[in-house]
């Protein structure tokens, strides 16, 4: 890390935390449109992965000492966007900490003017019926406490916090025809299906970028909310795949519909694919 003059590069720049498949294609259309951007990843190989596609990246890691870690080139850009994921399917449960470390390093270098934390639409999990960013979350898991504490630190920031709620994300190399061939049973076949193609999620956090909102939640979803079992069977016969099979109907299985109003009025954003059947 470069000893940098602690001052901000200007009021276009951009650090993005945990530079994955989203975070690739964010960095790519902030550069084609002059932006200063800076890259991280845990991982070195990624690092390098990212400096060869002419993004500029450095390494980042977490856990780590909050005043060695406010030293890291990324804290001198104007806005962060926070691409990191909770990994609880690898039995992590630190996510919040560190979301908690991020901005507390932004807050000490005091040169961050606005954080945005992509977050999950997870932390609907255990709710029913049409849910919004104003909904009242079931706070009896340890992941949805996690999510709303990293959430919750994020909007606290002392200049402007914001965060997204992402719902399932389609797109490039992540043709939801895939997931079918990943798993050959599939649950909760009535279900809606929520979810936002890469692009339009893109889109919601370049509209961030530039809003004047401060300390709000938005919902990141399309308008398609269709059965898993209609959905996945038009996904299967996309790729020419065998239609999949769906366990038998549990009554206790969740009927959730995650609305995105919100953020097309407040950010006056018009999304790509609103319809993702078509995308298929």
């Amino acid at each position: 890390m470069s000893k940098a003059i602690d001052k901000v590069e200007n009021n276009l720049s951009v650090g993005i935390i945990g530079c994955g498949w989203l975070g690739k294609v964010l960095a790519i259309n902030l550069l084609e449109k002059n932006t200063s951007v800076l890259a991280t990843s845990s991982k070195l190989d990624n690092v390098n992965k990212l400096n060869q596609q002419s993004i500029n990246a450095q390494q980042l890691t977490l856990p780590a000492d909050v005043v060695q870690l406010a030293q890291h080139d990324v804290f001198t850009k104007h806005s962060l966007v926070i691409a990191i994921t909770p990994q609880f399917k690898q039995g992590r449960t630190d996510y919040a900490d560190k979301i908690t470390q991020l901005v507390n390093a932004a807050q000490q270098r005091g040169l961050v003017e606005r954080v945005i934390l992509l977050s999950s639409t997870a932390i609907y999990n255990g709710l029913e019926g049409t849910v919004d960013e104003e909904s009242l979350l079931n706070m009896a898991t340890e992941k949805v406490q996690i999510l709303n504490a990293a959430e919750q630190t994020v909007l606290n920031f002392s200049k402007k916090g914001m965060v997204i709620r992402l719902a399932g994300l389609v797109g490039p190399d992540r043709h939801p025809g895939k997931f079918i061939m990943a798993k050959k049973t599939l649950g909760n076949s009535t279900a809606p299906v929520n979810l936002i193609h890469q692009q339009d999620a893109v889109g919601l956090i370049e509209s961030l970028l530039q809003a004047n909102s401060t300390h709000e939640i938005f919902n990141g979803v399309s308008d398609t909310h269709i059965s898993k079992q209609h959905y996945y069977q038009a996904a299967a016969k996309a790729l020419m795949l065998d239609p999949p099979l769906f366990a038998p109907e549990n009554i206790n299985e969740t009927r959730r519909v995650v609305i995105g109003e919100k953020a097309k009025q407040v950010l006056n954003y018009k999304f790509v694919y609103p319809d993702l059947l078509t995308w298929l």
